[in-house]
């Protein structure tokens, strides 16, 4: 008996040690392949590999590293227009200040990999729990190596790791989504759209006055530190269609048709300028404000709230709101393969399709900027390519969403067929009545 007892210990021992070896197996391949692709972003960045076309570290040199010596100063970059972010950004450009033995775009770089490296992190943990997948830590590794250096050039990879934190942890911890939300909204507006899908009762209940006590206390807090926190709403407003967007097409395709205005630098971009772009720019506005009225619409029909809503709902807002921008610069795509990679950590959720539309999208526009941007800002028959596959990518990509958001959530329950229990009394009468003997 000793003997069975001590073969079934030794059987039980082995079993847990072959799951705990499958486990490490299944965690060596993304890890590794996460490294190495890295390692080359960090190579392109640090200027070891040389990627064609303008040089994407110019941002993080210059103006990012102006910004940090003025706001050093106890005040915002009060006379600069290229200053259009919310006033929580100031602490995205003081982060090198954390590692003082690196130079400040050395610091940034670095900083840029550790926000990378947290949200591969918490994408693959999530990935492994029941019910989960592990797509969302590849689609990750996948969309920010497609991208390219400009991923750790700019800011935007930070604001990504808090929304994708927040969106995590929205299943059971609505209030702590809402707080991530509402900073995140501090840095760069968008992340507020996280709270699009938040449940009808507890969730919204929790999740909506967090945000909103949060962004208030930030703002609050960034305007009595420091002059100049609103500054950033008026450079905003000001700004034209930029070359890159989805209005742009317009003009892309009228220069090649003797279009008398120009593409040149305005507000800290390469925007067109000329006749017919304020109408564009407004038009871009209207369909801005559409998209937000269809998430409303269907946010009042919705029908049920899945584990995935949430998520899913946060990604077409944040797909809608930047594929009818006036200005889609190559880092929005970052957000977009965030919010995608966390829609497939969910096995149920049904975006596969338009998050490998966004992961093309992807891919593109490393093409589109920076390698042949000439191409795109010469408006030639390349750059006219390119723009129309990268954007008609974007647009296939809000239509399928939207509407698997809408037929999973609005469609579905209204045909699902409601089975009501019968009465009781209903019940009595079908009871036979035992035979008297």
């Amino acid at each position: 008996m000793t003997g069975a007892v001590g073969t079934a210990a030794r059987d039980g021992l082995g079993r847990g040690a072959l799951a705990r070896e499958i486990a490490r197996d299944g965690l060596r391949l993304p890890i590794g392949v996460w490294a190495v692709t890295r390692v080359l972003l960090l190579l392109c960045v640090f200027k070891v590999v040389v990627i064609p076309g303008p040089d994407v570290t110019s941002d993080v040199e210059q103006i990012y590293q102006g910004w940090y010596d003025i706001l050093r100063t106890g005040t915002f970059p009060l006379d600069d227009v290229t200053w259009q972010y919310p006033p929580a950004a100031a602490l995205a450009i003081l982060s090198p200040a954390l590692l003082p033995f690196l130079g400040y775009s050395a610091a940034f770089f670095v900083l840029s990999l550790a926000c990378d490296a947290l949200v591969f992190g918490l994408l693959l943990y999530a990935g492994r729990r029941p019910g989960r997948s592990p797509r969302g830590a590849w689609l990750w590794i996948a969309g920010v190596a497609l991208l390219g250096p400009t991923a750790y050039a700019r800011y935007d990879l930070m604001v990504t790791a808090v929304a994708v934190a927040g969106l995590l942890a929205a299943v059971r911890r609505p209030a702590v989504l809402g707080a991530l939300a509402g900073f995140g909204a501090m840095l760069k507006v968008w992340p507020v759209l996280l709270l699009a899908g938040t449940a009808r009762g507890r969730a919204t209940l929790r999740s909506w006055p967090t945000a909103v006590g949060t962004a208030a206390g930030v703002l609050l807090l960034c305007v009595l530190a420091a002059p100049g926190a609103l500054a950033f709403l008026g450079f905003q407003r000001d700004r034209g269609t930029e070359v890159e967007s989805l209005g742009a097409l317009v003009f892309h395709v009228a220069k090649n048709f003797g279009w008398e205005g120009e593409a040149r630098m305005n507000y800290g971009s390469i925007e067109f300028l000329g006749p017919g772009v304020s109408a564009v720019s407004t038009a871009a506005m209207v369909l801005t404000f559409a998209a937000f009225g269809w998430l409303l619409v269907w946010r009042l029909r919705t029908r049920r709230f899945t584990t995935t809503t949430t998520a899913d709902a946060a990604f077409v807002a944040v797909l809608l709101f930047v594929t009818t921008s006036r200005v889609i610069s190559p880092q929005y795509m970052i957000w977009l393969v965030g919010l995608a990679a966390v829609c497939l950590v969910y096995r149920a959720s049904r975006m596969r399709r338009p998050a490998h539309l966004v992961l093309w999208a992807t891919a593109v526009t490393q093409f589109e900027f920076p390698v042949w941007f000439s191409h795109v800002s010469h408006s030639d028959p390349l750059g006219i390519a390119l723009l129309l596959v990268r954007n008609g990518l974007l647009v296939a990509a809000c239509l399928s969403a939207c509407r698997i958001l809408w037929r999973q959530t609005v469609t579905e329950p209204r045909l699902t067929p409601v089975t009501v229990p019968a009465p009781a009394h209903a019940e009595r009468e079908k009871t036979p009545v035992p035979a008297s003997s």
